[in-house]
């Protein structure tokens, strides 16, 4: 039976996006602050995912192994290091969380039996790579507050509220809700990067934050006029309306995650279309609770 199992470990760095054959304006246009010197810093986290079948002893892997190898091949030589200058790779490709997860996952794959390498530079962002030559995956966590209702305006009230219980009370309710955007693509040979991270940025909050921040969805976003606001349907919503706009920016919508409240999240699979949806609220639509 095969098994995954994750180690996690970390490490504090300073790197710095600038590109010495472009002078400091085409530089600054490219990386923004990024590119101010001396650089800046991150602690990252990182996760290790192996698979392999269990062995004798129960394990995929020997963690106490897993956490050596992990800590010779990358958190000695990266922790309180200028990532610039701390491997050789990154003088070719800039050390941006999508290109170093890359270069990790090549220090550990003649070691380890890897499946993913999960980078986290923030809370907000981490970057995903699985092997794929320079294909790797970028999300971005954000957040907005909106209220609404469920209920089909072809039912009556009881008939609504057999549905969906609480959520269907006439004056609606609210959440703060948690946006996770996953994009998917190749990986600039040079800058490092798979997407402009800042317009991907401005095209997320532009389309989806801003109009959907401290609204009633069902009277305010026109969609939900006659879609009942589930967070099924408004992580659709949110997955139609960023498709194009982020192809357009040279990547791919991978993926939307809409965490409603600690109990409640859904997730829409894009790479296929905008279709697949993986849920981990109950059959019925989410009650407030």
């Amino acid at each position: 039976m095969k098994c995954i199992i994750n180690r996690r470990a970390k490490f504090s760095a300073s790197h710095r996006y600038w590109l010495p054959e472009l002078d400091e304006a085409e530089n600054q246009r490219l990386f923004g602050a990024c590119s101010r010197f001396p650089g800046h810093g991150h602690n990252y986290v990182l996760y290790v995912s192996l698979e392999g079948e269990l062995d004798q002893y129960g394990m995929v892997e020997n963690l106490s192994t897993v956490k050596k190898v992990i800590k010779k091949e990358v958190t000695s030589q990266l922790d309180y290091g200028y990532l610039n200058d701390a491997w050789s790779e990154f003088s070719e490709t800039l050390p941006t969380t999508e290109n170093i997860a890359r270069v990790i996952w090549q220090k550990l794959a003649p070691h380890l039996p890897l499946v993913d390498i999960q980078l986290y530079e923030s809370p907000e962002l981490w970057a995903n790579y699985r092997g794929n030559n320079m294909e790797s995956a970028l999300t971005i966590k954000t957040h907005f507050s909106a209220a609404h209702r469920l209920a089909k305006p072809e039912l009556s009230l009881q008939e609504n509220t057999e549905v969906y219980g609480k959520c269907a009370r006439v004056n609606g309710h609210g959440h703060n809700y948690h946006l996770e955007v996953s994009v998917v693509g190749q990986i600039d040979s040079r800058t490092g990067m798979l997407v402009d991270l800042g317009e991907l940025q401005r095209v997320i909050d532009e389309l989806v934050v801003e109009p959907m921040d401290h609204t009633f969805l069902n009277k305010d976003i026109p969609y939900f006029a006659e879609v009942v606001p589930t967070a099924e349907n408004i992580a659709l919503y949110i997955a139609q309306t960023l498709s194009s706009p982020i192809k357009e920016l040279g990547a791919e919508l991978d993926k939307v995650k809409l965490i409603e409240s600690p109990n409640n999240s859904c997730e829409i699979f894009c790479r296929q279309g905008v279709s697949n949806l993986s849920s981990t609220e109950n059959k019925k639509p989410a009650m407030a609770v």
